[in-house]
């Protein structure tokens, strides 16, 4: 196959509809516009949302909730994530090299899911209680 024989599949696309040709095409005339207003005419535009001069409905709802813009930027790790790294100590950078985390995250907070039974040593982590104290149960360390 080469590049001046590629196509688009049949029936994919669709001639551009010819409005302003007579009677004849059933689209002459005003060209499906309907006759007068600012829709009708070349350049009639308003904006989204636009009623007319009423409030809009995005104005007259009610604004409820806060999205935090940050709120990607901390990851979750499980205990077990943890029990399974081959290195004794783990911090954010480890997390990251080894696919635990994203490499957008800036932080990373360790959750109690599952069981450790290894010492680990733990830095520039948050944890849970739950979490914390399973870590400090199975001899592990913590440092912020």
């Amino acid at each position: 196959m080469e590049l001046n024989q590629l196509k688009p599949a049949a029936g994919s696309k669709h001639a551009k509809r010819r409005v302003g040709r007579g009677i004849g095409c059933g689209l002459g005339k005003t060209c499906g516009r309907g006759h007068k207003g600012q829709k009708s005419r070349s350049g009639g535009f308003h904006k989204v949302g636009f009623e007319g001069g009423q409030m809009p409905l995005q104005r007259r709802l009610p604004k409820r909730g806060f999205v935090s813009l940050t709120r990607n930027d901390t990851a979750q790790v499980r205990l077990v994530d943890l029990q399974n790294l081959p290195i004794d100590t783990i911090d954010l950078l480890a997390l990251k090299q080894a696919g635990l985390i994203p490499a957008r995250s800036l932080s990373a907070k360790v959750v109690l899911t599952g069981e450790i039974s290894r010492a680990v040593k733990l830095q520039g982590l948050l944890l849970t209680k739950g979490a914390r104290a399973a870590v400090e149960a199975a001899g592990g360390s913590i440092a912020e």
